[in-house]
């Protein structure tokens, strides 16, 4: 069974009944997924490990997958919306869509389209900005990086600016590849975002 298959089983296995009632769902790809990582070691393992001791009416459903883009979210989101009803969603895509030299208009269509799903459904939603190459040269990623900042303002949401960018460039921080962070990284990708959402976790349960 490949990882994708695997994962969109993982999204429509039974809740627990002893989960916590609030749940916070991470829309994202390889930098969420744990590429790379031994299991329980990458951010998103960290976060709900920090939501036990500091938010325990929250849990994590990471419904991240390695190399989806925008695109693939747009496919993603609204079963899983439906599926577990998340109070919060954090949307950490649009690295691979860069990755490809998609156009920014429309990187920056499929994120607004995502953003509405999820308030449609009463969601909050937080958008982490995505890391982009200089393949295409400075013209293209400064324009990928402005499109985070428009949509966020325009959709009045929070943003998440780069939570991958200095431990980039900082030593021993990257797998082999020198695109994914490696496990120590994780500690300080979670202390990026964490101040952002926190804020945020203010648990009302939803009614079926």
């Amino acid at each position: 069974m490949n990882y994708r298959v695997w994962m969109l089983l993982v999204l429509w296995l039974p809740i627990s009944a002893a989960a916590s009632p609030c749940s916070l769902l991470i829309l994202g790809d390889s930098l969420s997924s744990g590429y790379g990582l031994a299991p329980g070691q990458s951010w998103v393992d960290r976060l709900g490990a920090r939501l036990e001791q500091r938010a325990p009416d929250w849990h994590v459903v990471n419904a991240s997958i390695s190399g989806d883009t925008t695109q693939n979210g747009l496919q993603r989101l609204q079963p899983a919306l439906e599926r577990h009803r998340p109070q919060g969603v954090l949307i950490e895509l649009g690295g691979n869509d860069a990755m490809r030299g998609t156009p920014p208009q429309v990187i920056r269509q499929n994120l607004v389209r995502l953003i509405r799903q999820a308030k449609a459904a009463g969601a909050w939603v937080a958008l982490l900005e995505a890391p982009v190459l200089p393949n295409y040269g400075k013209p293209y990623a400064e324009a990928v990086a402005k499109l985070y900042v428009d949509v966020a303002r325009e959709e009045k949401i929070v943003r998440v600016p780069c939570f991958v960018c200095r431990v980039a460039v900082a030593p021993g921080m990257m797998q082999a590849d020198r695109i994914h962070p490696n496990e120590k990284a994780q500690g300080k990708m979670l202390d990026a975002v964490w101040p952002y959402i926190r804020p945020k976790l203010r648990c009302r349960v939803k009614q079926r």
